[in-house]
């Protein structure tokens, strides 16, 4: 299928270019624990939430009494002294070859270095951060799913009937987004944009179901890094704007408005101008800050079981099975969120695209 060879390609271009963005903006947590914290301390809900939803230059497992079981991640810099590639758990010791994580500061938990006056620089950061792997991890999984599909219609002719089990599943998803979404939202012109909407569509679910997983391969919050969100945005940017006709522009710079609200003060064509971009920063921020959010209520659930230890194993019971209950609902709850947020900002994405392709009013 055709269909399917694009989502293919257009993935392989969303791996490059937001696997490049992430590694350098990525809000890292730490390589490595610090030192080992007394049973009896408090636990941080801050560090326990904001640890899995930033990144790291580490994938961390699990931890089994004192022992750290996690994945070091290569570490890829351009500093002063020129470039640097190594394993990060060089840097759980603290300082290698110069480069050593911060702990404070603008540039807590990201690689820096220090310049000649002494003061924390951080060089060009490409690493293979835990957001970058989650990314490849699961667009890997991905092109695995689609391939699998375009075999099966390869060794099944139509004329044998409709797929089922997964084949059927992906067939159903992808004539729901191009018959209903794309083709209903875009017009007559809707096939040239139909690649790239189906790959947002399955490429943001397949991340968003991932992240729900709590062990490795999965739980990488790779849709609530502001980073994916924002090249897809841009993405929709220059589909809507590069595409757009000249009744588009028209209507941004010279709207169908009374002319007093467009001279001598273009009050209504500032207005239409700044839409350009509040449209593809609402879909940026509107899937960052829900999956962001999702991840974040499950963990703060979670935590409530370890703040009550402390309070008697009465409470801490009772409030363990209440954690429980409520972090289930919420599992089965994110998941629903996980469908609709790829359908929203598919939907929304194909609006946007619509609106630039409108035409000429006839008289």
């Amino acid at each position: 299928m055709k269909k399917i060879r694009y989502i293919a390609l257009f993935l392989l271009l969303l791996m490059g270019t937001t696997g490049m963005l992430m590694a350098q903006n990525a809000d890292s947590t730490a390589v490595a624990a610090s030192s080992e914290q007394n049973q009896t301390e408090d636990i941080s809900v801050n560090e326990l939430v904001f640890g899995h939803i930033g990144d790291a230059y580490e994938w961390h497992i699990a931890t089994l009494g004192n022992t750290v079981v996690s994945i070091p991640l290569p570490v890829i810099v351009h500093s002063s002294t020129g470039w640097h590639v190594f394993s990060s758990s060089r840097l759980e010791e603290g300082e290698y070859e110069g480069l050593y994580i911060a702990r404070d500061g603008a540039y807590d938990g990201k690689i820096v270095e220090r310049n000649e006056a002494g003061e924390e620089v951080r060089p060009l950061d490409i690493s293979i951060t835990k957001n970058v792997m989650g990314l490849f991890i699961n667009s890997a999984v991905l092109l695995v799913i689609m391939m699998s599909c375009v075999r099966w219609y390869k060794k099944h002719p139509v004329e044998q009937g409709a797929p089922k089990g997964g084949v059927g599943m992906i067939e159903a998803l992808v004539l729901m987004i191009y018959d209903d979404v794309i083709k209903g939202c875009i017009g007559e012109d809707y096939k040239r944009y139909a690649p790239y909407l189906l790959t947002a569509f399955f490429f943001v679910l397949v991340n968003n179901l991932m992240g729900l997983i709590p062990i490795f391969p999965g739980g990488a919050n790779v849709t609530g890094n502001i980073a994916i969100t924002l090249v897809l945005a841009v993405i929709t940017f220059l589909f809507t704007n590069i595409f757009g006709t000249k009744e588009y522009w028209k209507e941004i710079f010279w709207p169908d408005v009374p002319t007093w609200l467009k001279a001598p003060v273009p009050m209504m064509p500032l207005i239409e101008f700044f839409g350009i971009f509040t449209k593809p920063f609402a879909l940026m921020i509107r899937l960052f800050a829900n999956i962001m959010a999702g991840h974040a209520a499950i963990l703060s659930l979670i935590a409530i079981i370890f703040i009550t230890v402390k309070v008697g194993p009465v409470i801490n019971g009772s409030m363990t099975v209440v954690a429980v209950a409520f972090g289930i609902f919420m599992d089965a709850l994110e998941i629903l969120v996980a469908f609709i947020q790829a359908y929203v900002f598919t939907m929304l994405s194909a609006v946007f695209i619509g609106l630039s392709r409108v035409k000429g009013h006839e008289a």
